[in-house]
C-alpha cells in the first residue's frame, strides 16, 4: 500500500505569519526523500493555506507524482490544464469549513462532471473523486469517467475505537471491493492517523492512503523525515 503525504498545514504554519516559511517545496523534496509515493496539495478558492507559486513550482519538481485536490470550478479548470499534475482530486468544498467535511455527491452532478473532466482527461491527467464510501457513488464515479476514486474516511476516524468502528470499516472494503471489480483505482484519506492506519493493510483493494495533518503534527515536533518514515511503518502493520 502506498502513502500520499498531503503538504496543506506546512503551507498553513507559513501563513500564520504571513512570510515565506516553512516552504511546502522543501517539505514535498523531504517527504519524498523519506519514501512518499506521491505529494498532494488542495488549491483552494480562498487560497488559504497552498497558493499559485506552491503547485506551479511542486509541478516542476516532484519527483513521484503530483495530486491536485480542487473544486470543479472553471477557475481551478484552467490552473489544472495549464500545470498538467500527474491527478487531479475532485473535492467539493466550502468556504466556511475547517477542512473537507464529506465526499463529492457525483450522483447529483454526473452530467456536469462527465463534461468538466473531459478536457482535464485531454490532457493526460488522471482524474479522481473524493466520495463517501457508498455503492451507489463508486458505480457513479464510474459512469462519468473517472480513473480513481479516494474513499473518505473521516466516519471511520470519527468512530475508531468504538463499537461502530467494525461496521464503518466494512463500509470501506466493501466500496474498494466494489471499485476494484470496476476497474478503478482506489485511495483513501482523511482524518487517518498513525493508530486508526492500521487495519488497511486488510483492505487490499486500496492503493494508496492520502495523509497530511498527522502527519505535518508530528514533523513540528521529530522532523518531517521521521514522521514519513513513522507512517510508512504504521502503515506495513496488521
Amino acid at each position: 500500500m502506498k502513502l500520499g503525504v498531503n503538504i496543506d498545514h506546512i503551507a498553513t504554519i507559513r501563513q500564520a505569519r504571513g512570510g515565506i516559511e516553512p516552504d511546502p517545496v522543501a517539505a514535498a523534496a523531504i517527504a519524498e526523500l523519506a519514501g512518499a509515493d506521491s505529494i498532494t496539495v488542495h488549491l483552494r478558492e480562498d487560497r488559504r493555506h497552498i497558493n499559485d507559486r506552491d503547485v506551479k513550482i511542486l509541478s516542476r519538481t516532484i519527483k513521484t507524482r503530483l495530486n491536485l485536490e480542487m473544486a470543479a470550478t472553471d477557475e481551478m479548470q484552467k490552473i489544472a490544464l495549464e500545470i498538467k499534475p500527474h491527478s487531479v482530486c475532485l473535492v467539493p468544498e466550502k468556504r466556511e469549513e475547517l477542512t473537507t467535511e464529506g465526499g463529492l455527491d457525483v450522483l447529483k452532478q454526473k452530467s456536469y462532471l462527465q463534461e468538466y473532466i473531459k478536457p482535464l482527461k485531454k490532457k493526460g491527467i488522471i482524474i479522481s473523486l473524493f466520495i463517501d464510501p457508498t455503492e451507489e457513488q463508486v458505480r457513479a464515479s464510474f459512469e462519468v469517467g473517472a480513473e480513481v476514486i479516494e474513499l473518505h474516511t473521516g466516519k471511520y476516524s470519527e468512530v475508531f475505537n468504538t463499537p461502530e468502528e467494525d461496521e464503518v470499516f466494512n463500509e470501506l472494503k466493501q466500496a474498494a471491493e466494489i471499485a476494484n471489480k470496476l476497474g478503478l483505482t482506489v485511495n483513501a484519506g482523511h482524518g487517518l492517523n498513525y493508530w486508526n492506519v492500521k487495519r488497511f493493510p486488510n483492505i487490499p483493494d486500496i492503493y494508496e492512503l492520502n495523509i497530511g495533518h498527522t502527519i505535518i503534527s508530528r514533523a513540528v515536533l521529530t522532523g518531517m523525515d521521521r514522521a514519513v518514515k513513522d507512517m510508512k511503518e504504521a502503515m506495513s502493520l496488521k
